[in-house]
C-alpha cells in the first residue's frame, strides 16, 4: 500500500510551518503587527460608521439591497463579527507579508524566505560575544563557522607578517601587514565567496616595483590607511564598506618583528632568525620566539573586547608564527587571564612543516605554557579522527597523549572531509558553541 503523501499536502504543510514561524517569540514582529491591527481597527470602525450612516439615511434605491446582503444582515451578529474579523485579519497579514517580501526580495539569497532570514539575523545579533585570537587560514576558517551563530565576533590577529605582499607594503608604505586582517574580513562577509576571490586576487603583470605580486585586498587596506590617516580607522571603515558582521583588530599597532632561536640539525649552537617569513623555512628546531621590540602595547579595542567576551578561542593556526605573536603581547595575555569568558585552545589537526614536526597535542600546549604561562585557557579542543588520505602524506597531531591535569581535553571530529589536514568550519563552530552552552545554557533570541 502506497502511503506517500500527495504533493499538495506536503506543500500545504510546508507553508503552514513557514507561516507559523512568524509567531515565534523574540522576532520583534508581533508587536508591529498588533500596532498595524489596532490602527486598521480604528480605520475600519470609522469606515463602518460612515457606511452605517449611509445605510440608515439613504432613500430606497436599487443598490440598498446589495448593501444589505453584503453586510450579511440576515446572519446572527456574532457570526458576522467573526466572518468580517477573519477576512480582515487574513487580508491584513497577506498585505503585510507581501509588502515585506517585495521590499526584502533584493536582499535575500535564493531559496531563503523572509522569516528564515529574520530568525537567522535575530539569533546572530543576540549571539554570544566571541573573541577569536590567531592568524592565517586557521583563524579565517574559525570565523567562517562562528559567524552563523553570532554577529558579536571580534578577531584579534597578528601583525608580525613580513613576507609577500604584506611585507612589501610594510616596507614601502609603512603600514602594518594587512594579510591576516584581509582574510578575516573576507571570512566575516555575507558574500564571502566573491569577496575572498576579490581580496585574494594578485596582480601578475605590474612591472618591477609595481603591482606585481600584490593582492587586491592588501592594496585596498593600504589605500584606506592613506585615506583615513590610520591603520585602525582603515580596518573600521573597511568593515562598514564591506558590510562585515564582526570586528577585526590588530593585537598591537606597534611595528613588531618576530624573532626566533632555532637549533640547526646536528648543531649545539642556536641560530637567531629575524622575520616571521624566515622562521618556518630555516632548518632546525625552534627553541623560543619573542617580539622585537619587547612588550609592545596592545590595541585598546582588542583588550576591551577580550574583557567583555563570553567565549575566547585561541587558534587554530601556526603555533609559532600566528598564535604566539598575539599572545606575546603582554597586555593581550593578561586580559585573557582577567576575562571571565570560557577560554578554549583549538589544537591544529596536522603538524606544520618548519614549525611543529612530530608534535602531539601535549607538545602544542607545552610550548604555549613555556612562552606565556600555564593559566591561559581552560579547555583544549582537539581532533580525534584521522581519515585515510590516499596520495598525500599527513602527519596528524595526536590527541591521545598526556596533557597537564589542569587542562580539560575535549575530543571531537573536526576535520574537513575534502581537505582533512584542515578544520571543518561548521564542525569546529558547532563544537565550540556546544561547549559554551554547557557552561551558560543554550542560545536564545
Amino acid at each position: 500500500m502506497d502511503n506517500k503523501v500527495p504533493d499538495w499536502q506536503q506543500n500545504a504543510r510546508r507553508k503552514i510551518q513557514v507561516w507559523s514561524r512568524w509567531l515565534e517569540p523574540g522576532l520583534g514582529v508581533k508587536r508591529w503587527i498588533g500596532l498595524i491591527f489596532l490602527g486598521s481597527t480604528f480605520l475600519a470602525v470609522g469606515f463602518a460608521l460612515f457606511l452605517l450612516d449611509i445605510y440608515r439615511k439613504a432613500p430606497e434605491t436599487w443598490w440598498l439591497p446589495l448593501i444589505t446582503y453584503a453586510s450579511l444582515k440576515t446572519l446572527p451578529r456574532l457570526l458576522r463579527v467573526l466572518i468580517f474579523g477573519a477576512v480582515g485579519i487574513g487580508t491584513l497579514l497577506w498585505g503585510i507579508f507581501g509588502l515585506n517580501r517585495s521590499l526584502l526580495k533584493p536582499y535575500l539569497r535564493p531559496g531563503c524566505s523572509v522569516v528564515d532570514k529574520l530568525v537567522e539575523y535575530r539569533l546572530q545579533r543576540s549571539g554570544p560575544k566571541i573573541v577569536a585570537i590567531g592568524g592565517g587560514h586557521g583563524l579565517a576558517t574559525l570565523l567562517r563557522g562562528l559567524k552563523k551563530y553570532s554577529h558579536n565576533i571580534h578577531a584579534v590577529v597578528t601583525v608580525a607578517d613580513d613576507g609577500g605582499s604584506s611585507g612589501r607594503l610594510r616596507e614601502t608604505m609603512g603600514v602594518l601587514p594587512p594579510g591576516d586582517i584581509r582574510n578575516c574580513l573576507a571570512a566575516l562577509s555575507d558574500d564571502e565567496d566573491l569577496l575572498t576571490h576579490l581580496f585574494q586576487y594578485r596582480f601578475a603583470n605590474g612591472g618591477d616595483g609595481g603591482l606585481n605580486g600584490h593582492s587586491f585586498g592588501n592594496l585596498f587596506l593600504g589605500s584606506l590607511t592613506e585615506i583615513t590617516g590610520s591603520f585602525e580607522e582603515a580596518i573600521a571603515e573597511s568593515g562598514r564598506v564591506l558590510a562585515v558582521h564582526g570586528r577585526v583588530y590588530p593585537s598591537t599597532l606597534e611595528n613588531v618583528q618576530l624573532v626566533a632561536d632555532i637549533l640547526p640539525p646536528g648543531s649545539e649552537r642556536v641560530t637567531r632568525v629575524e622575520g616571521e617569513s624566515r622562521i618556518p623555512t630555516t632548518p632546525g628546531i625552534i627553541q623560543r620566539v619573542w617580539l622585537n621590540p619587547d612588550s609592545p602595547p596592545a590595541f585598546p579595542r582588542a583588550i576591551r573586547s577580550i574583557l567583555a567576551a563570553d567565549l575566547i578561542v585561541i587558534g587554530p593556526g601556526s603555533l609559532y608564527t600566528s598564535l604566539l605573536p598575539n599572545l606575546l603581547v603582554e597586555d593581550i595575555s593578561n586580559a585573557i587571564r582577567a576575562s571571565r569568558a570560557l577560554k578554549i585552545y583549538v589544537c591544529n589537526v596536522a603538524t606544520q612543516a618548519g614549525e611543529t614536526e612530530g608534535f602531539s597535542c601535549g607538545d602544542h600546549v607545552r610550548v604555549l605554557e613555556e612562552h606565556i604561562g600555564d593559566d591561559l585557557f581552560e579547555i583544549v579542543l582537539a581532533n580525534n579522527v584521522t581519515p585515510p588520505t590516499p596520495g598525500k602524506t599527513i602527519h596528524w597531531v595526536r590527541a591521545k597523549t598526556a596533557l597537564p591535569l589542569r587542562n580539560l581535553c575535549h575530543l571531537a571530529d573536526l576535520v574537513d572531509d575534502e581537505y582533512p589536514w584542515r578544520h571543518d568550519p561548521d564542525k569546529l563552530a558547532r563544537t565550540l558553541i556546544a561547549l559554551l552552552d554547557e557552561r551558560t545554557g543554550p542560545l536564545t533570541l
